[in-house]
């Protein structure tokens, strides 16, 4: 329960981190919504067997860290969560996939394991860009941004309460497992067998504490509508950010950057 209570905290942390004052910070949330879902098709793009090509893409949330102030430690926290579940997707490619690919001398690698090497590279950039998305923007930005875009108003504020109430059944589990604890003794009552009743009980409490907060929100008007507290306008800075970084992506798909350098450098060489 304590990595539950840990996740939540750097969950709710970067909603904090998103009340920055860098040049990141300041542009209108449509920009960095739009970048980001380009970045990650062209991520998604590359073939199975490509991992060199990817590689330049880590240039974005880099420098997306970098110029926002943004501590690095709890990106890396949260590539740490997912990529064990993206190396279990590729976990078998070695097993089925066992034809040489690459050779460094006479070691010879399978198509399998640099077909893992990609999932997991891909895992990493596309899950750091959504999180530095988030930390910069908010989530209550993203979704606005969203339903700037066109997205459908319900389908934005479900998703936005859906991220609310994970603090509200986190709040709740946690509590009802420090009182779980606290009433066992010599380990009764810490078996799988009560879990059954926790989890039942878990969602009775949480639906109950969802519908206090509903109420409360109605009760002081709200209409389907979040308001943010800091307001902005798609103009020449977001322009020319969605613009420059859009043109990055692009050169980078279509050029492989570190076979082009290998290239050069063994030609001045030989």
């Amino acid at each position: 329960m304590a990595h539950i209570e840990t996740a939540l905290r750097d969950l709710n942390r970067l909603d904090l981190l998103a009340d920055g004052d860098s040049a990141i910070h300041r542009l209108d949330p449509r920009a960095k919504v739009l970048v980001t879902l380009v970045y990650i098709v062209a991520v998604v793009s590359f073939g199975r067997y490509e991992v060199s090509g990817l590689i330049p893409f880590a240039i974005f949330p880099l420098v997306m860290v970098a110029v926002s102030g943004l501590p690095p430690g709890i990106v890396v926290r949260k590539l740490l969560l997912v990529l064990p579940f993206a190396a279990l997707v590729g976990l078998f490619n070695p097993l089925f996939d066992r034809e040489p690919l690459l050779s460094f001398g006479s070691l010879a690698v399978s198509g399998g394991w640099v077909s893992f090497a990609s999932i997991i590279l891909r895992a990493a950039l596309t899950v750091g860009a959504a999180v530095v998305l988030v930390a910069v923007t908010g989530f209550a930005g993203v979704c606005r941004a969203l339903q700037r875009f066109g997205v459908p108003r319900a389908f934005v504020v479900q998703l936005l309460f859906l991220y609310r109430y994970i603090f509200v059944l986190g709040d709740e589990g946690i509590r009802m497992s420090r009182a779980r604890e606290l009433r066992s003794f010599a380990g009764r009552g810490m078996g799988l067998k009560a879990y059954g009743s926790l989890v039942g009980s878990l969602l009775l409490r949480t639906w109950d504490r969802a519908e206090r907060i509903h109420m409360a929100m109605l009760s002081r008007g709200f209409q389907g509508e979040f308001h943010t507290r800091r307001e902005s306008s798609f103009g020449r800075q977001e322009l020319a950010f969605t613009a420059g970084w859009c043109f990055l992506f692009m050169l980078l798909r279509f050029v492989n950057v570190p076979h082009l350098i290998g290239v050069l450098i063994t030609g001045v060489f030989r």
